[in-house]
């Protein structure tokens, strides 16, 4: 995630608060979260067009809602929320519109990861990819968090509302699935 020093993350979140600069500020929240923002959602719905859409309703989101922000978690924090809850509904609507079974889900998944040319071509990376794909959706997310943005325990908890121990619990699992699917491949 972007790296935004805590005195920085005070003085733009009164920024955002301030009519007289609201606008200058969230121009500057949206060029400091964009591109990390996009890659979360990216590694969670795989398409670029998917992700862009998803991106663009995170910061209509968070602008409809700006006086919602209290400041008490980092900015930060209540983007990530606010893209990973995007994240998740549009993957419930889309499970929901295609009505696959679990086990095409998987293979849906796996292929568009294989699929995407935006991805790097590198073989054990493409390779990774399809074994994220297979998480299950939440836990997919959780792993990205922590093995792609390398982010604490304690910041997923604030974003996914779930306890330390859980997630714990969860990356192991994850890292576990990921395993016995490269073991399954060889």
């Amino acid at each position: 995630m972007a790296s935004v020093k805590p005195e920085e993350n005070e003085e733009l979140t009164a920024q955002l608060r301030d009519p007289a600069t609201v606008r200058q500020a969230f121009s500057k929240v949206v060029r400091l979260y964009s591109e990390p923002l996009y890659w979360q959602i990216r590694r969670m719905v795989q398409s670029h067009d998917d992700a862009n859409d998803i991106l663009q309703n995170t910061f209509l989101k968070a602008w409809n809602n700006l006086e919602n922000f209290r400041g008490d978690a980092r900015l930060s924090t209540w983007l990530y929320k606010i893209a990973v809850n995007e994240s998740l509904s549009f993957l419930e609507r889309e499970r929901r519109r295609t009505t696959l079974s679990f086990d095409d889900e998987e293979a849906s998944a796996a292929r568009t990861a294989t699929a995407d040319s935006d991805l790097d071509g590198d073989e054990l990376s493409r390779r990774l990819q399809q074994a994220i794909a297979t998480l299950p959706d939440k836990q997919r997310l959780m792993f990205n968090m922590k093995y792609f943005d390398d982010m604490k325990y304690e910041e997923m908890s604030e974003i996914l509302g779930t306890s330390v121990g859980a997630l714990k619990a969860s990356y192991h699992l994850a890292t576990k699935k990921i395993e016995q699917f490269f073991d399954d491949a060889d």
